[in-house]
């Protein structure tokens, strides 16, 4: 399992997200000043660390070296948006940088394109009864390969990572086609049921009611 380690002050922020990565299926561990971060990062295997920038006792800066030396890599979640202070972080070293405040499927995607980046991405989900090769690209279920569109398979992964979240048509739309929503919900509805009837997920993805839809997993 992949291992994340959250150093964050702020404890209602580090508990929201600890708790979205551990839905979608990542191991976490939180440290609150850089301090404890860094004793923490020494000798525990982390695949990833969500660092904030303005830190008690040691700065995200000089944790940010530290991490570098560990070959761990490191996403930025900070308060800290102007674009100074952006191209700062990614000069460092940063692999990518997260202005507060942001959203849970925009975290989620950030966190898992960098894993994918250094190959430590989770290969084979299984949830429900299906089996999904985030690598080939393939679904499984009950032993039998389900044929899925490129946009399908998109689809199906934003749900994954979201399950038993409710997702708006626009985060939906803006996360599987990457362009601004412009109201084309049904371009959205006709996706979600193909997926629904191709899977036999009628009873799994849900709408919700004025929001969108929910992967009940």
């Amino acid at each position: 399992m992949v291992k994340i380690l959250i150093v964050e002050d702020e404890e209602p922020i580090s508990n929201l997200i600890r708790m979205n990565l551990t839905k979608a299926g990542y191991q976490c561990q939180c440290a609150f000043d850089g301090k404890e971060a860094a004793d923490m990062m020494a000798g525990k295997g982390f695949d990833l660390i969500l660092l904030d920038i303005m830190l008690p006792k040691i700065n995200g800066y000089e944790l940010l070296e530290y991490a570098q030396s560990l070959d761990i890599p490191v996403i930025f979640i900070t308060a800290m948006d102007s674009v100074e202070n952006r191209v700062k972080g990614l000069k460092k070293g940063a692999d990518d940088y997260i202005s507060k405040p942001f959203e849970i499927v925009e975290l989620l995607a950030r966190v898992e394109a960098v894993l994918r980046r250094y190959n430590k991405a989770e290969r084979v989900i299984q949830i429900l009864d299906i089996e999904v090769d985030t690598y080939s690209r393939t679904v499984m279920q009950d032993g039998k390969q389900v044929m899925l569109t490129l946009k399908e398979f998109e689809l199906l992964l934003l749900f994954i990572r979201n399950k038993n979240i409710a997702l708006y048509r626009d985060t939906i739309y803006e996360n599987v086609w990457e362009s601004e929503y412009m109201g084309e919900s049904r371009t959205v509805d006709l996706h979600v049921q193909r997926l629904k009837k191709k899977l036999h997920w009628e009873d799994k993805i849900v709408a919700v009611y004025k929001v969108g839809y929910r992967l009940e997993a």
